[in-house]
């Protein structure tokens, strides 16, 4: 006896509020609840953690968590055009333009027109923009150690793969 109800149940159990009120409006739709809660809680660690680095680590240099992306992407792969350098760091090229403007503002990157296509533009990190983001990539990584170890060393590793295939799928 139990079986099935008695997994769902503690399933169910298990459930964080967030999660209680879309079971409650969608709990009657034929769905795939854990599908749903799957990519909704991934959905909203990537934002809670978004939110808690741009308070503090990133808070501290100014930058949001856009700029900081823009700027790690200048870093490990160096200068980029506009076009590849958002796709990177996962933005719209006109939220780039933004980003750009305001970094270029403050002196930790620079523009420059490509020599055999002037309609094209290319992006690099300044000195200046080279020593912050590897100054403060050190400390973003203390809050990233900080994140994962809420999780056990196989829970890390089982995240991580995870993770690995949906990006492989998904092409990315």
């Amino acid at each position: 006896m139990g079986g099935e109800a008695e997994r769902r149940t503690t399933r169910l159990d298990d459930l964080i509020q967030v999660e209680r009120d879309m079971l409650d409006k969608v709990g009657d739709l034929p769905i795939d609840l854990e599908a749903l809660v799957l990519v909704s809680n991934l959905h909203r660690t990537v934002a809670a953690i978004r939110r808690e680095f741009e308070k503090t680590v990133l808070a501290e240099v100014r930058l949001s968590w856009t700029a900081f992306t823009v700027m790690w992407v200048l870093w490990i792969w160096g200068e980029s055009e506009t076009r590849e350098l958002a796709n990177e760091a996962n933005v719209t090229k006109g939220t780039l333009t933004g980003v750009v403007d305001t970094l270029e503002k403050r002196g930790l990157v620079e523009r420059r027109r490509r020599s055999r296509d002037r309609r094209l533009v290319a992006v690099k990190l300044t000195d200046a923009g080279t020593l912050l983001i590897a100054d403060v990539f050190p400390r973003f990584n203390v809050e990233e150690q900080r994140v994962a170890s809420l999780l056990t060393s196989r829970q890390r590793t089982a995240m991580v793969e995870g993770l690995r295939r949906i990006l492989r799928e998904l092409g990315t």
